[in-house]
């Protein structure tokens, strides 16, 4: 049986996602190096990456507009703490469409971030949070799942990007976990 590393399945998600040719990357270093997630995205192609500046609640408005398209917007947030300044456009939008429109509109996205890694050089606390179970208590039509192990990688994408079940994703990754598992 293959060992399955965590960073390389994250990796192989991403191009999985980018096989759906309704998937748009969006975020900050998706199109350009900055951050351990933008490693996973090497492989896709630029044309369906959009890279933004640090403006987080602009971000989850474009990442909702995308999905109302019918598009199927990964929206890349590298940490918690980040994915925080977008809690409005997540909670009262991305999180309400279908009972605001007695289900007439039920997008779907999907919200990568993670808890930031601590090891080898700890960023400070402003950047190691876990918000998983506050944000589960706010959400009722966006799963938060955490990512603990390499082999639950693949099928929670694979969910996010095939469910019907008019829900979008919320996938935590641990930061710790891309060179450590």
């Amino acid at each position: 049986m293959k060992l399955l590393k965590y960073f390389d399945e994250l990796k192989r998600s991403m191009e999985y996602l980018a096989e759906d040719p309704a998937t748009v990357f969006i975020g900050q270093a998706v199109a350009c190096p900055g951050t351990a997630m933008s490693n996973t995205l090497k492989e896709i192609s630029n044309d369906r990456k959009v890279e933004l500046p640090v403006d987080e609640d602009m971000q989850m408005g474009m990442t909702n507009g995308l999905a109302l398209q019918g598009k199927l917007p990964v929206s890349i947030f590298p940490r918690w703490n980040f994915l925080l300044l977008a809690t409005n456009q997540l909670v009262n939008h991305l999180d309400k469409f279908s009972e605001m429109s007695a289900g007439g509109y039920q997008p779907k996205a999907i919200i990568r971030t993670s808890i930031g890694s601590q090891r080898p050089l700890h960023p400070g606390h402003q950047h190691i949070g876990d918000y998983t179970d506050a944000y589960r208590s706010m959400l009722k039509n966006v799963e938060v799942i955490r990512l603990e192990e390499a082999n639950e990688v693949f099928p929670a994408y694979e969910k996010a990007r095939t469910r019907e079940d008019g829900k979008s994703t919320i996938l935590v990754e641990y930061g710790d976990f891309y060179n450590e598992k």
